[in-house]
């Protein structure tokens, strides 16, 4: 591990060299000095939060004084790992508002890069926040705030049309701007071959093992999830002895190419 701290530029350089990234969620500041101790790369403030930590059945009501709120809490606990916020729901949906949204998570909560989930709709977005120093991590595949519009968490670019549609996304996402991209949810073949031919590391979560590495959220990963864990995550609580063990592993794991195994690849 670096003690370096982890920049845009580190991330495609690990990319460069074949070396995968580990990224969690994280919160809070507590988790923040954890995880940062433990190696972990990128730590992302998710609107996931709306599920884990307020009891939402979706991220959709999650706000964006909620996720200034989160972000200034792991940016005031982390030191080496970047800080990726996400944009919330309606949060980008002019390029006005992206841009003042974006400029609250850095200025106010100290990210260090914004995710946004979508594709060719937000591609003038992306230019936008880049042309003013905000870096983006983008998101296609199955997109949580999209699931009342998805009717549920369904698995994405399993047919030819859908399977194109990411693609293009992914590539005009990158031509656009965007440093970082994650899928979720998609087959492993076809995350695969977007890890292969972009530039910008390819961070994956329910996509496979050959992207340019993974992300889980952090509850999942210590198996504090109370209903049935996601098939493509790990209880890594059950090989570790304290929560601090738990992330070391996950990090290793990821690291090594361990995870996910065969039988955490749905498709």
């Amino acid at each position: 591990m670096s003690a370096s701290p982890t920049t845009v530029a580190s991330l495609a350089a690990m990319k460069g060299r074949g070396e995968r990234i580990a990224v969690l969620t994280c919160y809070d500041a507590t988790f923040a000095r954890l995880l940062d101790e433990a190696g972990v790369e990128v730590m992302l403030v998710g609107d996931s939060l709306g599920m884990v930590l307020q009891g939402h059945p979706t991220t959709v009501p999650v706000t964006l004084d909620q996720m200034v709120y989160h972000t200034a809490c792991v940016t005031r606990g982390a030191s080496r790992a970047l800080v990726v916020a996400d944009l919330p729901f309606m949060a980008y949906a002019t390029p006005e508002r992206a841009l003042e949204s974006a400029s609250r998570l850095m200025q106010e909560g100290g990210a260090q890069m914004v995710k946004l989930e979508g594709g060719e709709p937000y591609l003038d977005i992306v230019r936008q926040l880049v042309a003013q120093g905000a870096p983006v991590c983008a998101h296609l595949g199955l997109q949580p705030q999209s699931v009342n519009q998805l009717g549920g968490y369904r698995f994405q670019g399993r047919d030819h049309a859908s399977a194109e549609r990411i693609r293009h996304d992914a590539l005009a996402m990158q031509d656009a701007g965007a440093s970082l991209l994650v899928l979720e949810c998609v087959p492993q073949a076809l995350a695969g071959e977007i890890a292969r031919t972009l530039s910008i590391p390819v961070i994956g979560i329910g996509a496979g093992a050959e992207c340019d590495g993974q992300v889980l959220v952090l509850q999942d990963m210590l198996g504090l999830n109370p209903g049935r864990a996601p098939r493509f995550s790990r209880d890594f609580m059950v090989t570790g002895g304290s929560v601090r063990d738990a992330v070391e592993a996950y990090v290793a794991a990821v690291r090594e190419g361990s995870f996910p195994s065969a039988p955490e690849i749905a498709y």
